[in-house]
């Protein structure tokens, strides 16, 4: 067993890559002829968004879409960068909405939060030791 992608569901999946393009500098790798599924480039591991009508069909009982909550979903998406500050600014310019500016812990990691306009919580972090 390896971990493969996480997907995340979302209004517009175009937008999304669009927004983590412009916010994140992730390319796309994959976009679905119908618009309802595509990948960024993130590695090994795949960075995925599908349309909430995909949701629908999956998922008999529906399900809780991140645009649409209030607070954002107890999941997140980490990024690792070397200026978080940065990254973070260029997010906020992007479109996305600060939940907790750039801080460092004490562990030395520097960690904001960001919620994109897809509702995606999105963690900005330097790396680990």
């Amino acid at each position: 067993m390896k971990f493969g992608y996480t997907i995340i569901y979302v209004p517009d999946v175009s937008a999304s890559l669009a927004f983590f393009s412009q916010a994140f500098g992730l390319s796309t790798r994959f976009l679905h002829e119908s618009g309802t599924y595509g990948e960024l480039e993130t590695g090994a591991t795949a960075l995925a968004f599908a349309a909430n009508e995909l949701a629908a069909l999956n998922f008999d009982t529906g399900h809780v879409a991140a645009h649409a909550s209030e607070k954002p979903l107890g999941v997140e998406i980490g990024l690792v960068t070397d200026d978080v500050p940065a990254a973070h600014a260029r997010a906020l310019q992007a479109g996305a909405t600060e939940l907790a500016a750039p801080l460092t812990k004490p562990w030395g990691q520097t960690v904001s939060y960001v919620r994109c306009p897809d509702g995606t919580l999105v963690e900005l972090c330097s790396p680990i030791g």
